[in-house]
């Protein structure tokens, strides 16, 4: 079989791996991505970011709806169509998929279908309907994530589900258990409340969202129970038992247990990389817990082999991994590059109310040994959060003491997803809050949040 040359090849084609090989295009470097999927995008565009988001954007339509007549639009008979919103949720990822088979065209980046795995140095082979062997000077892993089952909980697909398999209901279930309330249990709990799902979600940790600031999650917690949601915190599931018509549930919080009849159970518990049957043990490449081992430059151990996205410790987010994607192809092709911080990439959780952070959180902050100042504003006394009838929620800076900097900024609200993207260029241009402060921020605008809540910083907030 012969070896086809290229400068890159690259295993997977979620948010890391194509976005990688597009800027391998750009830059002029013969390159390949390979797909075991029949369509590119990998997990964010087919099975996470982007359905998902889809089916919350049905959600917040209905919801609109049916408090239209606060603003004065009497609307009768509304109906959930839960198939032409599936339908609708398809066509955007579709949209997608295509979008970047174009963009792969454009930039002259091959796309070939099949598993690819390492087989000798800088040689990968390709399985499939039609194998191939392709060498390659550079090497990119990038093969993605899947749902991981907690020990004593496995999923079935039909009873007990997990957020793939989520995707794929036919109908909205009468009743729905949630463990886990990271973001995707708290999305996909958002998402089914307001189609008219029972929805009950249970975390082990002492708070929703437990990477969160502690009063963002707090603020979060109060409103999402305001949203008909029951909410365990600090509480353990000890066992899920398929029966006839759903699941029984046994739940141990608070020193005691309660039983939960329900037709679904989402177990959102994580996810594990996908690096088995990569032929990474013929490599020195290094596992740890199953996370492939890189420098800051996404190296691993072995010459001209990068690993990128879901597969390596850092946060498992979209947008993290495309920026793990370019660095690394601008680091084999010479480029000047530094290495990503990750305290500058923001967390977002599409949720009602939304929830956004980027950088340190008030107690990282002190962890760090850092002497903090702590600047908030509520929606309540917004003036756009009032007119668009959302006002729960606050925005909250954390500022260095000495020079003011700002560490964090943490947002529980409307649209918070969308203005976070303030904090993250104020942390990567080491603003400092009363530089945020002195920035104009256009009335009325929810925006303005974040220019009170850093004036709050210096004790100068005019709104409260």
């Amino acid at each position: 079989m012969a070896e086809e040359q290229y400068d890159i090849v690259i295993i997977g084609s979620g948010p890391g791996g194509y976005v990688a090989g597009i800027r391998a295009g750009q830059l002029g470097m013969k390159v390949a991505v390979i797909e075991k999927d029949p369509f590119l995008g990998g997990t964010c565009t087919h099975r996470g970011c982007i359905p998902t988001k889809a089916l919350l954007e049905n959600a917040d339509i209905l919801e609109h709806v049916n408090r239209a007549k606060e603003f004065g639009v009497n609307v009768g008979g509304v109906q959930v169509d839960f198939k032409a919103g599936q339908d609708r949720k398809q066509n955007v990822v579709d949209k997608n998929a295509k979008g970047i088979e174009f963009l792969f065209k454009k930039n002259k980046v091959e796309r070939i279908t099949g598993f690819g795995r390492l087989a000798g140095k800088g040689v990968v082979e390709v399985t499939g309907d039609q194998p191939r062997r392709l060498q390659a000077k550079n090497i990119i892993l990038a093969m993605g994530s899947t749902p991981k089952d907690l020990p004593h909980i496995r999923t079935d697909g039909k009873r007990i589900i997990n957020s793939d398999q989520i995707l794929l209901l036919p109908e909205i279930p009468k009743s729905m258990l949630v463990i886990g309330a990271g973001a995707v249990g708290c999305e996909f709990a958002s998402i089914f409340s307001r189609f008219g799902t029972k929805t009950t979600i249970v975390e082990v940790m002492p708070q929703l969202l437990p990477l969160e600031d502690e009063e963002i999650a707090k603020e979060f917690g109060r409103l999402f129970k305001k949203k008909g949601i029951d909410v365990y915190t600090d509480a353990k599931v000890e066992s899920a038992e398929v029966q006839d018509k759903g699941v029984k549930v046994v739940v141990t919080t608070k020193g005691k247990q309660q039983t939960f009849d329900v037709e679904v159970v989402l177990s959102a518990t994580g996810r594990r990389p996908v690096t088995e049957n990569c032929g990474l043990e013929k490599t020195k490449v290094q596992l740890d817990r199953g996370y492939v081992k890189v420098d800051p430059l996404m190296r691993t151990a072995e010459p001209n082999v990068y690993a990128i996205g879901d597969i390596v410790p850092t946060p498992a987010l979209a947008h993290c991994a495309s920026a793990e994607g370019i660095l690394a192809v601008e680091h084999m092709q010479g480029l000047p590059v530094r290495p990503i911080n990750y305290d500058h990439v923001p967390n977002c959780t599409y949720t009602d109310p939304e929830v956004a952070s980027v950088g340190l959180t008030e107690k990282k902050a002190r962890e760090r040994g850092y002497e903090v100042k702590i600047g908030k504003f509520p929606f309540t006394a917004n003036s756009k959060a009032r007119i668009l009838g959302e006002s729960g929620g606050l925005v909250k800076f954390v500022s260095e003491k000495k020079y003011d900097e700002v560490l964090g900024v943490h947002i529980v609200g409307p649209k918070a997803t969308e203005l976070i993207v303030e904090g993250c260029a104020a942390l990567e241009l080491e603003a400092t809050s009363e530089s945020i402060a002195r920035t104009i921020h256009a009335h009325p605008t929810l925006s303005e949040a974040l220019m009170e809540a850093a004036e709050d910083v210096g004790g100068h907030s005019i709104h409260q």
